[in-house]
């Protein structure tokens, strides 16, 4: 059979998608030909997981969870230092660790690629490819470590679930110096925050977008049709499995750009410290999660302004893995006591967190109000200043955005962990003087 195009020209990679079949494969190439096709990403990617054409300066690629956005930032960086295009490239995650376990040696990270593997260096925490072009792992939990070094290249992987986006990215922007025209990849399951809509909005910005779906054959069945039964009809579906930008809903007693704007780390030390917990009534992937939140406040009266300052809520987890994971978050940022709902478990309740921290003070509150009744007079609190985010708590304020909306059927779970804190910081009895240690 005659070959009906080379085999490694642009024109043949679209004329190769229509080629399912390996027999019809194998008899347009020679076994050598057929090895490097099947290792080539051009090939083997979907359109929208490939750069697009043009003089871009940056690529929003946005897509459900598992739709391949990290093979897509892993095959770019890969290319882009190998082939000499770039030769200093950041690699920007939300933590240290989402960079180097799931960007640079997850199953679809830069070094679980075929091709040229750059060596890591842990101490300098970097990449290095043969050719000299280099990767730097950094955190967006820190956007001062931009300050100083320079770039001609950027993968911002899950921009939306940064700590402090548009910090880092305004830092980044200064870093981007090097070459003739420095270019970012922004790889994301999108929310409505405002640093990713002024990514959005820029001229020299190009979008491609994918759903979970797109991508079904490289991720297991069930995870998708779990996603879909937990999220099915919701504004979550929307977002998590089509990628799909959702702005404020309609009803909902919180909006985003409010959030952002009370977005505070706090200085100095608080006056008042407190873990608080929702315990679910079931255990399991199909229970609702168990709301665990930390925030502290300082001030008297109408002066008390409070901080929330952590979300570390579990999803199915038994009494015993939320009890300690919840006296761990109490121990790290110091707090003087525990509250706990106890309308479901009572005593049950106090029994596993003391079995976790003996020395733990444990405050168990039960629910008079319906869940809106609570969370109303936090809103206003919202409203007013009162109450900062230390960071971006990505699924908190997603529920927090939900709730109160038309659609709405979730437990709030991590929304009734905020409420009780916060009323326990602004309405409950003065502080002991013991601390959790």
């Amino acid at each position: 059979m005659k070959r009906p195009f080379a085999p490694n020209s642009e024109a043949g990679y679209v004329a190769l998608r229509t080629l399912h079949k390996l027999e019809l494969l194998t008899t347009c190439f020679t076994a050598s030909e057929l090895a490097r096709l099947l290792r080539d990403w051009r090939f083997w990617a979907r359109l929208e997981q490939l750069p697009p054409n043009g003089a871009w300066r940056r690529w929003v690629f946005m897509g459900g969870r598992g739709a391949g956005k990290t093979r897509a930032g892993a095959e770019w960086v890969s290319a882009e230092a190998r082939y000499g295009r770039f030769g200093r490239i950041a690699l920007i995650g939300p933590t240290f660790h989402d960079v180097r376990e799931v960007m640079v040696d997850g199953q679809s990270g830069i070094r679980a690629l075929p091709d040229a593997r750059p060596s890591y260096e842990a101490t300098r925490r970097r990449l290095i490819w043969p050719n000299g072009a280099q990767a730097h792992c950094l955190s967006a939990e820190d956007p001062e470590s931009l300050r100083g070094p320079q770039f001609d290249a950027a993968w911002c992987d899950e921009l939306c679930f940064w700590a402090y986006p548009e910090e880092t990215l305004n830092t980044l922007d200064h870093a981007l110096r090097l070459g003739r025209r420095p270019r970012t990849l922004v790889t994301t399951t999108p929310r409505p925050i405002a640093a990713l809509k002024r990514v959005l909005a820029a001229a020299d910005t190009v979008v491609t977008r994918s759903t979970t779906w797109d991508n079904a054959h490289n991720v297991a069945e069930d995870f998708i049709a779990a996603l879909n039964e937990r999220w099915r009809g919701g504004i979550r579906h929307r977002q998590e499995l089509l990628g799909e930008l959702i702005e404020d809903a309609e009803g909902a007693l919180w909006k985003r750009a409010d959030l952002e704007a009370l977005r505070q780390r706090p200085e100095g030390e608080l006056d008042r410290v407190v873990v608080a917990i929702d315990p679910p009534v079931t255990i399991g992937s199909r229970a609702d999660a168990c709301g665990i939140v930390a925030a502290g406040a300082r001030g008297e009266g109408r002066a008390r302004v409070a901080y929330v300052l952590a979300d570390a809520s579990l999803q199915g987890a038994p009494p015993d893995v939320w009890a300690r994971r919840a006296v761990e978050l109490a121990e790290s940022v110091g707090a003087q006591w525990i509250v706990a709902e106890a309308n479901n478990g009572g005593e049950m309740v106090r029994s596993v967190l003391k079995a976790a921290a003996p020395d733990a003070i444990v405050r168990l509150v039960r629910a008079s109000e319906g869940k809106r009744a609570r969370a109303e007079p936090i809103a206003a609190l919202y409203a007013q200043g009162r109450v900062r985010h230390a960071a971006a708590f990505a699924d908190l304020e997603d529920e927090m955005c939900s709730f109160g909306a038309a659609g709405f059927t979730k437990s709030p779970d991590r929304l009734d962990a905020l409420v009780w804190a916060l009323t326990d910081l602004f309405h409950g009895a003065a502080p002991p003087r013991l601390r959790i240690i």
